[in-house]
């Protein structure tokens, strides 16, 4: 008896699910192919709704024409996408990404973080105008880094430089901020 009242609970909530449904046919937007799908009608109205203001400020000025057999509207000409054919640059980048991978100057590694201070006071005395920090991802090992560069030859002249003090000294690729990078 209780399977009886299951069985038939069941059948009559998908009952009450078709009642409102319909068949509607549209054509696919891309290949122009028909598209069958059961729905409710007033799901069929507000998306067809949804649809037509897409097309009128997508399209702007575009002639929109009435099939009569099918009673679709299809759009004659499809909206134009123009994209730059050319490359973006730095500040359009960092616009979007404000941090992105870029070169750091690895001075060079050391044991504690004290050997670190006294590596980075030195480097400021001799590169005032460089910023220098100290990535302590690979503890006990300490990295000292200077600078931020948006690619590799941007780096070697200060590479140069700093190889006088520092002869272990070589770009590495990091994570910088792109309003600090030249």
């Amino acid at each position: 008896m209780r399977n009886l009242i299951k069985i038939f609970s069941i059948l009559s909530l998908f009952g009450f699910y078709s009642v409102g449904a319909q068949q509607v046919v549209q054509k696919d937007t891309l290949s122009g192919t028909e598209l069958i799908m059961t729905m409710d009608s007033r799901v069929s109205t507000a998306l067809g709704g949804i649809e037509d203001k897409c097309s009128r400020t997508a399209g702007g000025s575009s002639v929109r024409e009435n099939s009569t057999d099918s009673g679709i509207v299809t759009n004659s000409k499809p909206p134009k996408i123009y994209v730059p054919s050319r490359e973006l640059t730095n500040a359009e980048i960092c616009r979007k990404n404000p941090r992105i991978l870029g070169f750091k100057i690895q001075i060079t590694t050391v044991k504690s973080n004290e050997e670190a201070n006294e590596v980075k006071s030195y480097f400021r005395k001799r590169f005032p105008n460089l910023k220098v920090e100290t990535d302590a991802s690979l503890r006990p090992n300490y990295k000292i880094l200077a600078g931020s560069y948006f690619t590799k030859q941007s780096a070697a002249s200060d590479l140069s430089k700093i190889r006088e003090y520092f002869k272990s000294a070589i770009a590495v690729q990091y994570r910088i901020f792109c309003s600090e990078a030249r």
